[in-house]
């Protein structure tokens, strides 16, 4: 019997996991709601790198890897990557494909922390849309600056920064109202790619406002990239016949 090992991060990965019968497992982090109402196991919580992922794999007898975290995930896809190579199993991934920019863009690449905060200087009111990173950074915030973060749920800010909880899929029409309300002018963002979050990509593009994008990491080379759910699953049916 194969089985597959899902490990998750996107929302494209819950439609894959709906798919999966009870003898394949969905892992997930555990950032975010865990789905009760899938017929594959789920599985929440790390497993101490590549070495314990290869022992978790071959004490569960998985037949396939498939990695559908988020395209920031680096580690993650390179402990996948390497884990099925020690197992001696094939290894695919679900690459989300890049947004490109459009007419209308100003869009600024960063490639890392120090190259943002640089970036930020001549801005008084940006929105962070970077998920909890941030959140290490309060105590550094200028004292012209005030941020707005935007996480999938509410944490601690201070005097200078407001954090808001909020998951996707974002209306266009909400999205304008949030940049209007607090007069943001710059958008912090990765390129995640997600159909659920590029409306903030939209309304910037409307309002004028530049975006600073964080650059995408080179991820682990894997034995089959596949580009939508759609391709992946009608791929896992074949892999499973």
């Amino acid at each position: 019997m194969k089985r597959i090992l899902l490990l998750g991060g996107v929302t494209e990965a819950l439609a894959i996991a709906r798919t999966l019968g009870p003898e394949h497992i969905y892992s997930l982090a555990g950032v975010g709601r865990v789905p009760t109402d899938l017929t594959c196991q789920v599985r929440v919580g790390g497993y101490g790198g590549h070495a314990g992922l290869a022992q978790f794999v071959r004490d569960e007898q998985i037949s396939l890897i498939l990695d559908a975290t988020h395209p920031y995930a680096a580690q993650i896809s390179q402990n996948a990557a390497t884990a099925a190579k020690m197992c001696g199993i094939p290894c695919w991934a679900l690459r989300r494909p890049a947004w490109q920019p459009q007419a209308g863009d100003d869009w600024r690449e960063v490639g890392d922390w120090a190259e943002l905060i640089e970036a930020l200087k001549p801005f008084k009111r940006p929105l962070f849309t970077l998920g909890r990173e941030p959140l290490q950074h309060l105590d550094e915030i200028p004292a012209d600056q005030f941020w707005t973060l935007r996480a999938l749920d509410v944490y601690p800010g201070n005097e200078r920064c407001e954090v808001i909880g909020a998951r996707g899929p974002f209306l266009i029409e909400d999205e304008r109202a949030l940049f209007e309300r607090r007069g943001i002018d710059v958008l912090i963002s990765k390129n995640s790619g997600s159909a659920a979050t590029e409306p903030k990509l939209e309304v910037a593009r409307e309002l004028g406002v530049p975006v600073l994008v964080l650059k995408r990491p080179v991820l682990a080379g894997v034995d089959r990239e596949l580009l939508s759910p759609a391709e992946t699953i009608d791929s896992l049916a074949d892999f499973l016949r």
